[in-house]
């Protein structure tokens, strides 16, 4: 099974910025959504931003303008930059898999909905 690895989370203060990488172990960016959440302790969990199997990308109302979702499919590799960071984006970053599609995996087709890695700590101060 595929699995995906966060990095790029630290704390930095508000007004900076910081690159947050997903990196798959697999080939799933051609038939899976992806996606980046948050949660914090005190919240829900939160879709920060999403990239479609087909392309379309979309963010909350919350980051729109600030962070820029991308994908380097040759090194399967999603970054989310994040600009302009507040305080209140202080959370656990990780990124997921979904949609209705599959990957190929160990000789079998996998759902792509479930995987998520285990998740970044992104801090911000004042």
């Amino acid at each position: 099974q595929v699995e995906l690895v966060e990095s790029g989370g630290g704390s930095v203060q508000a007004g900076e910025s910081l690159k947050l990488s997903c990196v798959t172990s697999g080939y799933i960016f051609g038939t899976c959504d992806m996606y980046w959440y948050r949660q914090t302790p005190e919240k829900e969990r939160e879709l920060v931003s999403s990239i479609s199997s087909d392309g379309p990308i979309t963010y909350s109302d919350s980051v729109k303008g600030r962070f820029i979702a991308s994908q380097d499919k040759a090194k399967n590799t999603m970054y989310l930059q994040m600009n302009s960071l507040e305080i209140e984006d202080t959370a656990v970053y990780f990124c997921a898999a979904g949609g209705d599609g599959a990957y190929y995996s160990g000789h079998l087709y996998r759902p792509c909905a479930g995987l998520r890695g285990q998740g970044t700590q992104v801090t911000i101060s004042s």
